[in-house]
């Protein structure tokens, strides 16, 4: 992979990993535009390590929020004074969520790395889960807010996660529209989103470094996976603090109709032949 290419992936990651729009979607279409054979070990690690910049430019973002958080639930778990805290609690309801999507993740990688990769999948997933989040966009009280949130919402939206393993449902479109479902704010939901990012998409990132060394090496290269890891970062910094701005005033409907729109053209094309589906 040249560096143009390694730019424009990262750019691509950075900009959709928070959006309910699906990034491995996005990646997966691009990757494929672009030539690659979107099924190939070393393609698949590819697009699960570029997250990571993604997920440092969250960490960056909420730096603030994230060290009150943990000091909140290191000082519950050595203090009983401490577990008073809603910080506290949060902390293990972030814990909490982020266990289901790890254990179906191992459980059906090699399905998530081949079959479901294929853009049949990814257009239908995008046109489908739309529905979800129109549903979830208009049935949504919002009374509640983040320091409502119990280990329960958590427990709920993490499994919801899972079903992001599939290209096209989008993370944080899953997570938000349980989160909705649950008669969370669009705010709280987009935050609590990115919360339970870091654990989900370091892991993933993490493990497809040590499984696929070798293959990133003799195929996709070091220098265009770190190159797009890094412009990952620095795109997905501006994004995530773009969506909590727009999140506050707006509902999904811009990004519903986009899903619908790309969705269908990736069905179209795959469907005449234009491309093929892996």
């Amino acid at each position: 992979m040249n560096i143009l290419e390694a730019v424009l992936l990262g750019a691509v990651e950075g900009l959709t990993e928070f959006l309910p729009v699906s990034s491995t979607g996005h990646l997966t279409i691009l990757e494929k535009l672009l030539g690659y054979s979107i099924d190939d070990p070393d393609i698949t690690a590819f697009t699960a390590i570029i997250q990571v910049g993604a997920v440092f430019a969250t960490l960056l973002y909420l730096r603030k929020d994230l060290v009150r958080i943990l000091t909140a639930w290191v000082r519950g778990v050595f203090s009983p004074a401490g577990r008073a805290s809603p910080d506290y609690r949060f902390g293990w309801a972030v814990i909490l969520g982020s266990i289901p999507i790890g254990v179906i993740g191992l459980l059906f990688k090699d399905q998530i790395e081949t079959t479901l990769r294929s853009l049949w999948f990814v257009g239908f997933a995008l046109i489908l889960w739309s529905g979800v989040m129109w549903f979830a966009d208009r049935a949504a009280t919002q009374v509640r807010h983040e320091s409502d949130v119990t280990w329960k919402d958590t427990l709920i939206i993490g499994t919801v996660q899972a079903l992001a393993l599939i290209p096209g449902i989008s993370r944080s479109g899953a997570t938000m529209s349980a989160g909705l479902l649950r008669d969370l704010d669009r705010v709280t939901v987009t935050r609590l989103s990115f919360f339970l990012s870091i654990p989900a998409l370091m892991a993933a990132g993490a493990l497809q470094v040590v499984d696929e060394y070798d293959n990133i090496s003799t195929g996709v290269g070091w220098p265009a996976t770190i190159t797009a890891t890094l412009v990952s970062g620095i795109v997905g910094y501006f994004a995530v603090a773009w969506l909590l701005k727009f999140i506050a005033r707006h509902t999904y409907t811009m990004f519903i109709v986009y899903r619908v729109i790309l969705g269908t053209v990736v069905l179209v094309l795959v469907g005449t032949g234009t491309i093929s589906a892996t």
